[in-house]
């Protein structure tokens, strides 16, 4: 990608889940020219954006709400559609946000534990909404951290079946990373349940989290209610200029997109070759389960070189960055294989 390719540093940065490339020239050059006029305040509440984002997407701008990221959408949500004491379901570990976002909306935290290849166990978080009466249930696809998939059909019916005085919060923050034909058809769903929230964001395969911008997608009536925690003059100026010039750009970005997407299922390989077992992602960064009697991840890694998210039990969520950066994490975890493959551990359940 020449010169308009990645930017390595050192650390490498590979805890967030960023996109390891800049943003394409095309949207840089709008940026630059949109900053002149930043003495101009934003509008008063979002219009351009979402109605960029309802065309694309294939709704109407009553069926979009944008925030602050995804998370802001996702507080937005909690605080229009929950109550201080109701119940905030979730597969466990998961996003850090949420339980950080329950506390700020006051909510009940109830975690549910992931299955022990990873997934997310949908009759056991479909039986705590039940049971705990829950406010709303969050279902992440691809789930974060493991990057495992649930088929399309079985989120349907969980939809179907979840409690209708429950919002369900499907968070499809890593959706352009999924295979197109694993794609939900969004539309339809929001159609039948006036109960959906799905969540998405520009801060991964886009490029754009410094800009802050994400979005919901959910009923006129629920977005109306929601709306009305939109913060005045509350998204930057450029998010709409950003996002316009991105989707103008969208084929350059599938470029990009592919590229990340190699180098995960390349890294994957190799830790298959060398006997680890590790959930299969769909997302933009790979689950290292806990190794057991062996090294921690992370001293294999080296800590003073690589910055990844390292969970309690030893288990490590590794973003993938630019083929340089997964060269130098690669070399690293084949050291693995002086150890003994019995040092690497089966996929287990990642500890909270």
């Amino acid at each position: 990608m020449g010169r308009e390719g990645p930017v390595t540093v050192s650390p490498l940065r590979l805890a967030l889940n960023e996109n390891p490339y800049r943003p394409l020239p095309s949207v840089r050059d709008a940026l630059r020219h949109d900053i002149a006029e930043v003495n101009r305040y934003p509008e008063f509440l979002p219009v351009v954006l979402p109605r960029l984002i309802a065309e694309r997407v294939g709704l109407t701008p009553e069926e979009v709400v944008v925030g602050v990221g995804a998370t802001g959408v996702a507080l937005q949500v909690l605080q229009a559609l929950c109550q201080p004491g109701d119940s905030l379901v979730f597969a466990h570990p998961t996003f850090d946000g949420y339980p950080i976002l329950a506390d700020i909306a006051g909510l009940i935290q109830v975690p549910i534990p992931l299955a022990d290849n990873g997934m997310t166990d949908l009759d056991e978080l479909l039986g705590a909404a039940y049971d705990a009466d829950a406010a709303a249930v969050v279902l992440c696809r691809p789930h974060n951290p493991t990057g495992t998939l649930i088929p399309a059909e079985q989120v349907y019916e969980f939809v179907r079946q979840a409690p209708p005085t429950s919002v369900v919060i499907l968070d499809e923050a890593y959706i352009e990373f999924v295979d197109p034909d694993e794609h939900l058809d969004i539309p339809r769903l929001i159609a039948a349940h006036p109960n959906l929230v799905v969540l998405r964001t520009f801060s991964k395969a886009y490029g754009l989290a410094g800009l802050r911008i994400g979005y919901g997608l959910a009923a006129p009536a629920v977005c109306g209610v929601i709306r009305r925690y939109q913060l005045p003059f509350g998204m930057n100026r450029a998010a709409a200029v950003a996002v316009a010039a991105s989707y103008a750009a969208e084929d350059e970005l599938r470029l990009r997109v592919d590229s990340i997407v190699y180098e995960r299922d390349r890294l994957r390989e190799r830790l298959a070759q060398m006997g680890a077992h590790i959930p299969e992602s769909h997302a933009n960064f790979v689950y290292l389960p806990a190794r057991g009697d062996g090294d921690p991840w992370m001293s294999i890694l080296g800590t003073d070189d690589v910055v990844a998210k390292e969970y309690p039990d030893g288990g490590v969520r590794l973003t993938v960055g630019d083929p340089r950066e997964m060269a130098i994490v690669a070399r690293r975890l084949l050291e693995v294989d002086e150890i003994g493959e019995s040092a690497v551990s089966r996929m287990s359940r990642p500890a909270s």
